[in-house]
């Protein structure tokens, strides 16, 4: 008896053991040869197994798995065939999110927990501009201003460059340019709609974690959002980041506690720089100690760096084809990620596979991978093809987290105060007397910058307590 998933069935059944499944997985294939169906049943079988998942549906088809499968004589057939016995159409419990809060809860982060690394890549900043950008999140931090929102970024944006020279002094050069140029990407990211994803209440991971004996898949409604790549990959890396920041390390667990599915994964590496990179790297082997599989998926091997590649234990490889240079290049990368089988001649086999079929290879009890078998995937037991919209708002409606995060607060934060700091010094200015040369006095009066900073810790200080710790992609530590 195999404690794990049931995936498919070749010469002989293949599983997913719980036990392996935080030892990261990757599903690829080309469009339309049954990378969903596989992502389906991994997905399935975790949260049967008391697994939270999370999952971006990219295509729109996936909200279905809350359904349970319609009655089809041949999705019986498949069942008996790929060894799981009697076919029982089941849904899982679903948690619909959606950072448009169109089809989900909407999804939120703050601009202070996506940081300034992350922030840097969304806006696409040249060195100079993510400079800038270091600097303001710096101050906001040191001081206790909260960046929840995009007008608490413009905010404090404002603020450097009206005393960028006061600023470099301190913290090196504040380019006015570069403060305008941010200030002109936040406005670009506004006009698609990003200005969504900031906010509150903000996304609190403990919402996934929650299982009663059986896990939820929740799903990100991504249709929209894929339609903005940048958006879309950030987005998932810094919900990742959150992840591995705010759960303890957990050692080795019969099964774990989450596991995130990162689909179109071309997007998350395709023009990362070097130095973003080698934090994906360290997260992706450190996070497993924490409870969590990471699972890639992609058309191709080529679309995740060899360094996070070795990472993942558990591969299922759908057909490939090989009409161009860069097809043939795949096919043998896929070829050379599994280990071998005298049987099956792999990288023959990856151009033949029929939709439905995938060279499979598992990690076993040892952590060891299985050579790897040419598999027919078993059926999902829910419903191929999307959820109707009503059912997806019954959804939301009826389920745990029905009303927590629809209605955005907006508290006071860095917008509130700097504002109120400057209408505050305004009539000051004006009302001071000058010297004897006719130039204001600066001995023993303190500067604005000075000013500004003492008054922000007095008033907000004691609410964020000690200075912002960041983790290793710029994600707040809470409580270290």
């Amino acid at each position: 008896m195999h404690d794990g998933i049931l995936v498919g069935k070749g010469e002989a059944p293949q599983h997913l053991l719980f036990a392996m499944a935080n030892r990261h997985g990757l599903i690829a294939g080309a469009t339309g040869t049954g990378k969903t169906v596989s992502v389906r049943v991994l997905a399935e079988g975790l949260a049967q197994g008391g697994v939270a998942v999370f999952l971006a549906d990219v295509k729109g088809d996936l909200s279905g798995i809350g359904q349970p499968a319609l009655d089809d004589p041949k999705l019986a057939e498949r069942a008996r065939a790929t060894g799981v016995g009697e076919y029982v159409p089941a849904g899982c419990p679903v948690v619909h999110w959606d950072i448009f809060g169109k089809k989900g809860h909407p999804i939120r982060t703050t601009i202070s927990e996506m940081g300034p690394f992350l922030l840097a890549r969304l806006l696409s900043l040249t060195p100079a501009q993510e400079g800038a950008l270091n600097i303001a999140f710096r101050i906001a931090d040191e001081e206790g201003l909260l960046l929840l929102d995009l007008k608490d970024l413009r905010a404090m944006l404002e603020h450097i460059g009206a005393h960028a020279a006061e600023l470099t002094g301190r913290y090196g050069n504040v380019g006015k340019s570069s403060v305008g140029a941010i200030q002109r990407q936040l406005l670009a990211l506004e006009q698609e709609g990003g200005e969504a994803l900031f906010g509150e209440p903000a996304f609190d991971i403990q919402d996934v974690m929650a299982t009663d004996g059986q896990g939820s898949v929740h799903l990100l409604a991504a249709e929209d959002l894929i339609q903005r790549p940048r958006l879309y990959a950030t987005f998932l890396l810094a919900l990742l980041s959150e992840i591995f920041e705010e759960l303890p390390e957990a050692g080795d667990l019969d099964r774990p506690k989450l596991v995130f599915f990162f689909d179109e994964a071309h997007l998350l590496f395709g023009d990362a720089p070097k130095a973003l990179l080698d934090k994906i790297e360290q997260v992706v082997r450190l996070i497993r100690s924490k409870g969590v599989g990471v699972y890639f998926i992609s058309q191709s091997p080529l679309d995740i760096p060899e360094a996070v590649l070795g990472q993942l234990g558990n591969r299922i490889q759908h057909a490939l084809r090989a009409f161009t240079p860069r097809d043939q290049k795949a096919v043998r990368a896929a070829a050379e990620t599994f280990r071998a089988n005298p049987g099956l001649n792999v990288a023959e086999a990856i151009t033949e596979l029929a939709v439905g079929e995938a060279l499979v290879s598992m990690l076993d009890e040892n952590g060891v991978p299985t050579a790897v078998e040419r598999a027919r995937i078993r059926p999902p037991a829910s419903r191929l093809g999307p959820a109707t919209p009503s059912e997806i708002a019954q959804a939301i409606a009826n389920g745990p987290l029905a009303g927590k995060y629809e209605k955005a607060i907006d508290r006071e934060s860095a917008y509130e105060h700097l504002r109120r700091r400057a209408e505050a010094a305004l009539p000051s200015a004006i009302g001071e007397r000058k010297g004897p040369t006719g130039r204001r006095p600066t001995q023993g009066r303190e500067t604005a910058i000075e000013a500004l900073a003492k008054g922000a810790a007095r008033s907000i200080g004691s609410t964020l307590g000690r200075q912002i710790v960041r983790g290793v992609l710029g994600a707040i530590l809470r409580g270290r």
